[in-house]
């Protein structure tokens, strides 16, 4: 399907967006609340604007209209355990839990990974760098099993 900016998609792991820009091999520059992530055509599904009331059929209240749900109106947990997971489960949820947490508007966030074997740890800081929402990591100095995410 081909995208116009203007167009409202769901990028895959990370929820709705608005395309601002079609560029060069199928990549398309997203809005994501607030940040321009540029992804993959193949990552976006497009979205159905709903439809707005018009005046005419609005019914007319004296009663205030409440204010939209914002981004900052949403609620998530600053961190996530992985502990007991697989590798394949412990990406999918930390995928998940990413989405949300940007949806929150939280600009930190805490992986519990665990410091035994690591493959978990590695899966995730793996899938950290390939996310250009993600800002940077860091292991916490006190805690080799958490991971500091800023977003």
């Amino acid at each position: 399907m081909a995208f116009e900016p203007g167009d409202l998609v769901h990028v895959s792991a990370f929820g709705k967006g608005v395309v601002l820009q079609v560029r060069n091999n199928g990549r398309h520059l997203v809005q994501i609340k607030g940040r321009a992530v540029e992804v993959q055509a193949g990552l976006l599904t497009a979205i159905e604007a709903a439809p707005k009331p018009s005046r005419r059929h609005r019914a007319s209240s004296s009663a205030p209209e409440a204010p939209p749900h914002t981004a900052t109106s949403r609620s998530a947990p600053a961190s996530i355990d992985l502990h007991g997971r697989t590798v394949d489960e412990a990406v999918e949820a930390l995928d998940a839990f990413l989405n949300e947490a940007l949806l929150a508007g939280l600009a930190e966030v805490r992986v519990i990974h665990g410091k035994s074997g690591g493959r978990v740890k590695t899966a995730v800081h793996t899938r950290l760098r390939a996310l250009s929402v993600v800002r940077g990591f860091r292991v916490d100095a006190g805690n080799a099993g958490v991971t500091i995410v800023v977003l």
